[in-house]
């Protein structure tokens, strides 16, 4: 064991002194601090408790103990620590194994000079950013904000906005990979297209692409593109969605609905970080920032070999966790007024405010369907109201909310599965059993609405028992 360096922020531990001394020398002369080498694993523990480092370079078998146990002895006793695990073994299953006990990246020997001092820059990136990110773990305000005007396209007074916006702020200069969750309609692309302007990648393209819209048949082609000639109607050059960005940020809309095969080759594509058109075989450099988005429970899609937890960990860099509008009342209100403005001067309404019975109805609401459901209650009530204030009558939909849970009597709780009937059903209601516009209110597409409409026997004659429901 060498003396360590004096500031040194990396500590690499290898029983391979020959690779400990090349990898010095390659960060070194990229400008990095010189790191710190170990080639005893055994004193590994002791060395990082008695020193600030930010990143830990662990190879995997050593003699004494192994690179996965150091991992999970660092990621307990100090979590905040970067690692990145060297193995010889390019296999998916160890990589995953690293990552779920905390490790950010795996690197493969030989190493690639290029990708190794790529990998520990942004391993080193990511340690500062989650630095910063518990500067704040203190409630946040919009106060805060060093650019409030980026996110004026987002409606939001709720101070559970004020955290994702702050989130958005730190991780848009960095080139992180980001994956935004929460429920269908609360607005994760626009908040992907925001951290896209607040980038370093704003001056390129943003692209937004719906996963669910692509099958087998479709994808390489819409995502890749083609050369003249590729197949029978590929009768000029095209460029793939990947091409598309180039130098921007591709939004990956709903990602989990991508097929588990075609998974693949979006992973690929990640990591090699290049392409081939359709027809070519002349490789293509990707130069992409990804933000992906899903509604659904995302460790419950790979526990059940749904989605690829490989692809998961290289879209997953950086998490922001959109809340429901249920849990924004503070934004609701706001958000129906700014609708009622847009919908009244798009149908030459002169409607200039909302009724305050309206305005309880919809606190009081729990909006399934979140600002996208909203926003649809709102823009269909304008078209029904007569007058220059929005009234209740105009929103039937609202008109007979179930009782608030509150103040329900356990015995009288129901499954989520009769919940949710009930709810599809007052919607078909009120919009008079027409499937698209049920399909627009709830925030889903007409599908699923034909299929929950099967899978609940919601009959005609069920939709139309309750006539004063429809509008």
């Amino acid at each position: 064991m060498q003396s360590i360096p004096e500031n040194a922020i990396v500590l690499v531990v290898d029983d391979d002194t020959g690779l400990l001394l090349s990898i010095s020398a390659t960060l070194a002369s990229s400008g990095l601090p010189e790191p710190a080498i170990l080639s005893d694993s055994r004193q590994a523990m002791d060395i990082i408790r008695s020193h600030n480092f930010h990143l830990i370079l662990l190879d995997l078998k050593m003699p004494f103990v192994s690179g996965m146990v150091l991992l999970e002895e660092i990621k307990t006793e100090l979590p905040h620590i970067e690692c990145v695990i060297v193995t010889a073994s390019d296999e998916a299953s160890t990589a995953i194994q690293a990552m779920r006990f905390g490790a950010y990246d795996y690197l493969v020997k030989p190493l690639n000079t290029e990708k190794l001092i790529l990998t520990v820059n942004r391993a080193l990136e990511r340690f500062n950013l989650r630095n910063e990110l518990t500067l704040y773990e203190k409630k946040q305000r919009f106060s805060d904000l060093e650019h409030p005007q980026a996110f004026a396209r987002v409606i939001a007074r709720d101070e559970s906005m004020a955290l994702v916006f702050r989130q958005a702020e730190v991780v848009a200069p960095t080139d992180y990979n980001v994956f935004i969750t929460g429920e269908s309609g609360t607005g994760k692309e626009l908040l992907a297209s925001v951290i896209h302007d607040l980038s370093n990648r704003a001056r390129a393209p943003f692209v937004a692409v719906n996963m669910a819209s692509f099958n087998k048949s479709l994808f390489e082609d819409e995502f890749f593109g083609h050369i003249k000639g590729a197949y029978t109607d590929a009768f000029s050059d095209k460029k793939g969605f990947f091409e598309q960005a180039k130098g921007g940020t591709l939004f990956l809309d709903e990602i989990t609905e991508l097929e588990p095969s075609l998974q693949a080759k979006v992973l690929r594509v990640i990591e090699e970080r290049e392409l081939y058109r359709l027809g070519s075989t002349t490789v293509r450099n990707v130069d992409v920032r990804i933000i992906s988005a899903s509604n659904r429970n995302i460790e419950e899609e790979i526990r059940n070999k749904n989605f690829r937890a490989d692809l998961f960990y290289r879209l997953n860099m950086f998490n922001i966790k959109l809340p429901p509008l249920r849990q924004r009342k503070e934004d609701i209100l706001p958000l129906a007024r700014h609708f009622l403005a847009v919908y009244a001067a798009r149908n030459n309404k002169s409607i200039q405010s909302i009724d305050p019975e309206l305005a309880n109805r919809l606190l009081q609401y729990d909006f399934p369907g979140n600002v996208r459901e909203l926003e649809n209650i709102i823009a269909a009530a304008v078209l029904l109201e007569p007058g220059g204030v929005l009234q209740l009558a105009s929103a039937p939909i609202l008109q007979n909310l179930p009782e608030r849970r509150e103040n329900r009597r356990r015995d009288d709780l129901i499954s989520l599965a009769e919940l949710e009937k009930g709810h599809i059903t007052r919607v078909l209601r009120a919009v008079g059993g027409n499937r698209t516009q049920a399909a627009r209110i709830l925030g889903v597409n007409a599908t699923t609405v034909y299929r929950k409409i099967e899978k609940y026997r919601i009959s005609d004659e069920l939709i139309q028992s309750h006539p004063a429901d429809r509008p």
